[in-house]
């Protein structure tokens, strides 16, 4: 609007009084937002546990007051009770984590959208929301379809969450010492896409040479040219969020490499592979693995230790296994929470990176 200078937040809650009394009074607070021990039929709202839930901005309505907003400080102080807190909860599925996480996130964005931050807060906020959001997305795993979360929704939120921080980017002077490692995340969420790949190359050529990018070019064309030793060599060595993020394409990768060998070695008697090799390749999370993927695509078994590739029996139906993903994934975090990862203010250069394979 012509003249119209956005406030800035003062609410210091995570969740504006007035929303709690009212959901309270509606009963729509989440489990996770009550008092501990208060009784079922009369939740109460906890003001250091509820979070403000999203609200689509109605047309005609008027903008939020002051008061209603969190300014960039609280937001990351959400962010953080969300990654410590909520996305680390054991007493949850992770799909009631991911959707309870993924709306509050949501709401968080909207409120830096509504408000007056410098470009360096709202980096910082969007920055931290991403990776809590990439990570309570990956931790899904196979039971994504599962639940109260729809994966659809998940994944457009996500790029959402990217286009946000990318905008911001492109518009503020920064600094922003992380931007190296979200373009990479944005490219690597965006596997084997022809205009993330664009956008990247559009990039200022001193920030395509930081090693985070350089990494995420070197995986972007291994997936291209179907070099699964190449490519998998490289995911092993990604830190945790770049691994949250290609999380989502291990499957179909895994199905192409798997198809390009049946296309190599199937014969009409047959030809064995041990499944020891197809770990190591594949960087599957051990032989029970190795034979549900080739059982799930047609292939026969010698034993317990050997796939069999005969012509004709390789076949590809509904979505491809997505596996546990515990090698490529889940064991990277290393001792470290992911309130450490997400919110970190700069990029973690501790981690083995390829050398030899950009």
């Amino acid at each position: 609007m012509p003249g119209y200078e956005l406030p800035v937040g003062t609410c210091l809650d995570m969740c504006p009084a007035a929303e709690r009394a009212q959901r309270e009074k509606e009963r729509r607070l989440h489990r996770f937002e009550v008092v501990p021990g208060c009784r079922r039929d009369r939740p109460r709202a906890d003001p250091q546990r509820a979070v403000k839930e999203y609200s689509r901005p109605a047309a005609g309505k008027n903008r939020p007051p002051p008061s209603q907003l969190r300014p960039p400080s609280v937001l990351l102080a959400t962010v953080r009770y969300l990654a410590s807190e909520v996305a680390e909860r054991t007493d949850a599925s992770c799909a009631e984590v991911a959707s309870f996480v993924a709306d509050r996130l949501r709401a968080v964005r909207l409120d830096l959208a509504l408000q007056t931050a410098s470009d360096v807060e709202t980096a910082l906020v969007l920055e931290s929301a991403l990776a809590v959001l990439l990570a309570v997305v990956a931790r899904l795993g196979p039971n994504a379809t599962h639940g109260p979360v729809d994966p659809m929704l998940l994944q457009a939120q996500v790029q959402e969450s990217f286009g946000s921080l990318r905008r911001c980017y492109a518009l503020g002077a920064g600094p922003h010492p992380r931007q190296a490692t979200f373009q990479g995340l944005f490219l690597l969420y965006n596997l084997g896409s022809v205009e993330a790949l664009h956008e990247i190359l559009r990039l200022p050529a001193a920030l395509r040479s930081c090693p985070a990018l350089r990494t995420a070019l070197a995986v972007d064309s291994a997936f291209r040219e179907g070099n699964a030793a190449r490519l998998f060599r490289l995911l092993r060595t990604l830190p945790y969020l770049q691994s949250c993020a290609v999380q989502c394409h291990v499957g179909r990768a895994r199905r192409g490499a798997l198809a390009r060998l049946a296309r190599a070695l199937s014969t009409p008697k047959g030809q064995t592979l041990p499944l020891g090799f197809m770990v190591h390749l594949l960087a599957l999370d051990g032989p029970n693995e190795a034979r549900d993927l080739c059982q799930a695509h047609g292939l026969p078994l010698d034993g317990q230790e050997r796939v069999v590739f005969l012509r004709g029996r390789y076949t590809e139906e509904g979505l491809p296994p997505a596996g546990t993903c515990q090698i490529l994934v889940g064991n990277k975090l290393g001792g470290r929470t992911l309130e450490d990862v997400a919110m970190a203010e700069e990029e973690d250069e501790a981690v083995d990176r390829p050398t030899t394979e950009v």
